[in-house]
């Protein structure tokens, strides 16, 4: 089901920090972070679908890598309604950003909304972030903050993107703040991360789902649980893959993109 935390524009050197856990079935075939050999993406790949979750744009130049600060992410919406068969991949609005010239705003304008099932997308470069959804929520550029959305309403109030906010501005944020290199508050970013308190059972929300599952996907970090079958069941869904995404303004090269990625504790780097 996923959650994405935007910290914007609240660094002069890092315009972004992205924290992002990806919740998915965990037969889904996936590979893990690597340069696209076929297009000019950075990123994990869905395998049975083509696209991707999250991802930069970066390609490789006479050996070496070139990037132009474009990035993207996706997540589903959760509202009880089924995907239909003829809908088109979520990831491809991921790579189709990152593969276009389009600005932010342009390319979300731009969006045939009804071929694909419910999602939030957020799509960026250094100057602008625009989130878009196909539930309601019209092309809306980023302010200057802390965002955290999870599969409602870009605004929704759920027990997990509350908490995260909260254990972000208390134990994350005041450490970019002293040292905004990566090693010295990546280890609390994957700790936040790895949340696994529930809400609850007055916070949860209403998505159409009976209240057990919405108890077991209610938290940060999704531990691995048996979709509709009984306890004794293999596990058939969870987190599995968190990320940390930033922006870094460097005066001897300008914009420098850094994306990490962290699979039962094996964890994969960007160029």
């Amino acid at each position: 089901m996923c959650i994405v935390a935007i910290a914007w524009q609240l660094f002069d050197e890092l315009p972004l920090v992205l924290l992002s856990n990806r919740d998915e079935f965990l037969q889904r075939p996936t590979e893990r972070l690597h340069q696209w050999a076929d297009q000019p993406i950075y990123a994990g790949r869905d395998s049975q679908s083509g696209g991707t979750w999250l991802g930069i744009h970066q390609h490789q130049h006479q050996g070496v890598y070139e990037q132009n600060g474009r990035w993207a992410a996706v997540l589903n919406f959760r509202d009880g309604i089924q995907a239909r068969e003829d809908e088109r991949s979520r990831g491809e609005l991921v790579t189709g950003f990152l593969t276009s010239e389009l600005s932010p705003l342009a390319f979300a304008r731009q969006i045939d909304l009804q071929d694909y099932a419910g999602f939030n997308l957020i799509v960026g470069d250094s100057q602008q972030a625009v989130i878009v959804n196909n539930r309601g929520h019209a092309p809306t550029p980023l302010y200057a903050g802390l965002h955290v959305l999870s599969n409602g309403q870009p605004d929704d109030s759920w027990f997990k993107t509350d908490k995260l906010r909260g254990r972000l501005r208390q134990e994350v944020l005041p450490l970019i703040s002293e040292d905004n290199r990566l090693h010295y508050w990546q280890d609390a970013a994957f700790n936040v991360l790895s949340d696994t308190n529930a809400a609850p059972a007055d916070r949860l929300p209403d998505t159409g789902m009976g209240a057990d599952v919405e108890q077991a996907l209610s938290s940060i970090y999704i531990e691995p649980i048996a979709f509709g079958a009984t306890a004794q069941s293999m596990p058939t869904y969870g987190t599995r893959t968190q990320s940390i995404l930033t922006l870094h303004h460097k005066e001897e090269s300008g914009i420098k993109a850094h994306l990490i990625s962290r699979e039962t504790n094996n964890i994969a780097r960007s160029n």
